[in-house]
């Protein structure tokens, strides 16, 4: 017996669910199907399908809210005998947790509420099994639960806001923008998927197509300088957009760009500058503007002059960044020549659209007057520069030219001329203050200078501030005043076998002159000479050639020959200058082997006289050598204390005692080193006394006290004093001796004739004696007076 697989008993009053029906079944509804009538031969040859029923798939619906799981369906097999042997496995997408079957029974209920935007359907596989033994019954078998949607999603736009713009003044109809909302619904079971698009907010200036959600332009003519922005709440509804079904909005922000439909226009119809008639040319007369509506490249203006009398002295040009008109100075202005001017200015759209051309004009014109405002001008030259030109022969106090200037302003001051002197250091020139012509205070050399260039100024005499300078070039024309000269020192020679008629040397001049028609240069001999002649080239050289031969060294080694140069211009300069022609001894071909020492020297430029002298400043320096030499060695003698440390920080002490009393040399360093050279009347040399003492002889006294004291009390000062130097040099004598110009220094002996001694000499003796000379001149004013 054949058995049906499953029998889905669906229990929900859904008309889709009735679908599932049997394949084939017995006259009487019998789901087990009869086979009696057939024979046993059909019994053989029919097989019968294993599965009773035709089915796949189970509905559901979302968003379920009841209290009990919602039913879905019921499992039951052909070998279900109701005997309870039979256990229904389910498998596949939320089996066991999302959907539980009952193993009994079979029944199928769902858990939790389904969303259909989550996942439309399931996909499960279901299994009867033999409880026992836990054998399957019957083949796995697949179906799907498919979830029916409910409408509970809202349209929804992909922008919360959009920004769109149009041009202003379109035609109703222009496209600006299009907006697309969608519904997470299903599209193809109901209306719930199904969107209208509506205007909420934005007539009667735009609209929108209901199944498109394109919006348009709804009203003509809309202009940006009246209103450029406006917004737009556009709505999306589902469900045909009938009641009851879900919507949402979005906002559409819409500006309207800028195209030029408006001409430019001239606030007022006239404008009145002023301007300085000092005013530099390019400088800023003044501003000017036409307002233009529009915005960007639709608002640029080009400003143009199409008339008036101050076309030539104005310009006007066109600032971009204001786009202002700027009238500038073009030429020079003269108050006293014009004082008003009348410009016609016109401004002009340089970006034109010529669907708005209807509109125009896109120009607008205004008058400007300027006037021209008097400032106190400085003089005016009637020339700037100027060029005089004067002959180098003028002599001194000659007029050279004039300049002429004046004041330019109505009141016409009277002006005064004067010469920049830092212009002509050397006072070339000078000019009258009062008419301005121009003197010579020298005379001039064009080939120390060939021009002068002076600057004189001109200053009004009631406003000293007002000054103007011209600077005046002054060509100092040549004169013929220089004559023609060798162009350079020739060294010349003539062989001692030469033959007569040969050539030895060519010459040419030089004319530091500059004559109109070039330089023309005559050569000659002063004199006719026996030994040579002279040819004109007349290209301005010569040649000089042997008139005889047989010249000899012995007899003669030097030639001299005046050559005479003469030049053309006017009056006619001509010099004499003097060839030097040495003899020398040559070879066949006529080259130089041998000369006189004189005729090297004169063709070297060098006389007699220029050799002694050079030899004379040779011994002069040789002198200046040796005496110098000299006096390095004389400075380099043997210092009084020799050593490699500062002399500062050295005790010299003589263990020489020398001779007591009678030894006169003990000052004499010289002396205690080289005892065999004496000199009786030989100063000291370690002190420099400020002069020189007459020679006086005391008689040696025992009683020492006043130097003792002295010395105690000066040694004592320097002990206490806490700025001494760190450093003496102490030279220690064992006896002063006699020979000193200054005799004994000590006291000894003195009180005996204390009474007869003159002390006034110690004050002479400088500061370094300044205090014996108060301790003894002192005491003999006090024995006066006793």
């Amino acid at each position: 017996m054949v058995i049906n697989r499953f029998l889905p008993l669906l229990l929900l009053s859904f008309p889709l669910l009735s679908s599932a029906v049997p394949l084939s079944s017995g006259s009487d509804g019998n789901l087990f199907g009869d086979f009696r009538s057939l024979s046993e031969k059909d019994r053989r040859t029919l097989h019968r399908s294993k599965r009773g029923w035709m089915w796949n798939q189970f509905f559901l619906l979302e968003e379920y809210a009841g209290p009990d799981f919602q039913y879905v369906g019921k499992l039951h097999s052909d070998q279900d005998r109701g005997d309870g042997t039979v256990k229904y496995v389910l498998s596949g997408d939320g089996a066991g947790s999302l959907f539980l079957i009952d193993e009994n029974s079979g029944d199928i209920h769902a858990t939790k509420r389904l969303d259909r935007e989550e996942k439309a359907y399931y996909t499960l596989r279901a299994q009867a099994v033999n409880k026992r033994t836990g054998r399957p019954l019957e083949p796995e078998s697949e179906f799907i639960i498919k979830i029916h949607d409910i409408n509970d999603n809202e349209p929804k736009f992909s922008k919360e806001t959009y920004i769109a713009s149009v041009p202003e003044m379109s035609d109703v109809g222009t496209f600006v923008l299009q907006v697309t909302a969608t519904d997470a619904d299903d599209e193809q079971y109901g209306n719930s998927a199904k969107l209208v698009y509506s205007i909420l907010q934005g007539q009667p200036y735009f609209s929108v197509e209901p199944e498109t959600g394109i919006i348009r332009t709804a009203l003509s003519n809309m202009n940006r300088e009246n209103r450029e922005k406006y917004q737009v709440v556009i709505q999306a509804k589902d469900m045909a957009g009938q009641m009851g079904g879900l919507s949402g909005t979005t906002t559409i922000n819409i500006t309207l760009t800028d195209v030029n439909d408006s001409p430019p226009r001239f606030p007022h119809s006239s404008y009145h500058l002023s301007v300085l008639e000092s005013a530099e040319i390019g400088s800023t007369v003044g501003r000017i503007k036409a307002n233009d509506a529009d915005i960007g490249e639709n608002a640029e203006i080009q400003y143009t002059i199409i008339d008036g009398d101050g076309q030539d002295m104005f310009a006007i040009t066109t600032d971009r960044i204001t786009q202002e008109g700027v009238i500038t100075v073009k030429k020079p202005l003269d108050y006293e020549s014009k004082r008003m001017y009348t410009l016609k200015v016109e401004a002009t759209n340089t970006h034109l659209d010529h669907r708005f051309l209807h509109l125009g004009p896109f120009k607008d014109t205004a008058t400007v007057r300027i006037t021209t405002q008097d400032v106190d001008e400085p003089p005016v030259f009637s020339r700037n520069p100027y060029i005089i030109e004067v002959h180098e022969d003028t002599a001194a106090g000659s007029f050279v030219g004039a300049v002429a200037a004046w004041d330019p302003d109505s009141a016409n001051h009277p002006v005064k001329y004067s010469i920049d002197r830092h212009t002509d250091l050397d006072r070339l020139f000078n000019i009258d203050s009062g008419n301005g012509s121009i003197s010579t205070l020298q005379p001039l050399d064009r080939e120390m200078s060939k021009w002068h260039n002076i600057s004189v100024v001109a200053t009004e005499i009631n406003n000293p501030r007002q000054t103007t300078r011209v600077p005046v070039f002054i060509k100092v024309l040549d004169v013929n005043d220089n004559a023609p000269e060798f162009a350079m020192f020739y060294e010349t020679f003539v062989c001692e076998n030469v033959k007569a008629g040969e050539l030895i040397q060519t010459i040419s001049a030089v004319d530091t002159d500059e004559p109109l028609v070039g330089h023309k240069f005559a050569f000659s001999l002063s004199t006719v000479n026996p030994n040579f002649t002279i040819f004109d080239n007349e290209d301005n050289t010569a040649r000089i050639f042997t008139r005889r031969s047989g010249f000899s060294r012995r007899e003669t080694s030097i030639y001299l020959l005046p050559v005479v140069i003469s030049d053309n211009d006017y009056p006619i300069q001509s010099s004499t200058s003097t060839l030097t022609i040495g003899v020398c001894a040559c070879d066949r071909d006529g080259n130089m082997k041998a000369c006189s020492a004189e005729a090297l020297l004169r063709s070297a430029g060098l006389s007699t006289g220029a050799l002694v002298a050079i030899l004379l400043c040779v011994i002069i320096l040789l002198m200046i050598v040796v005496l110098f030499t000299a006096l390095r060695r004389q400075k380099k003698k043997e210092p009084l204390i020799i050593s490699k440390e500062d002399v500062r920080d050295n005790v010299v002490s003589y263990n020489d005692e020398g001779g007591g009393e009678e030894d006169t040399q003990a000052f004499d360093i010289g002396t205690l080193r080289n005892p065999e050279v004496m000199d009786g009347n030989k100063l000291r040399r370690d002190i420099i006394p400020e002069m020189l003492f007459p020679f006086r002889r005391t008689s040696p006294i025992k009683d020492n006290t006043d130097v003792r004291d002295f010395i105690a009390s000066r040694l004592q000062d320097n002990d206490a004093d806490p700025t001494a130097p760190p450093y003496d040099s102490l030279a220690t004598y064992a006896y002063e001796g006699n020979g000193s110009l200054a005799e004994s220094l000590s006291s000894l002996e003195s009180a005996a004739t204390e009474g007869d001694q003159e002390y006034d000499y110690l004050s002479n003796w400088g500061p370094q004696f300044k205090k014996l000379a108060d301790m003894y001149i002192g005491k003999d004013s006090d024995n006066d007076i006793a």
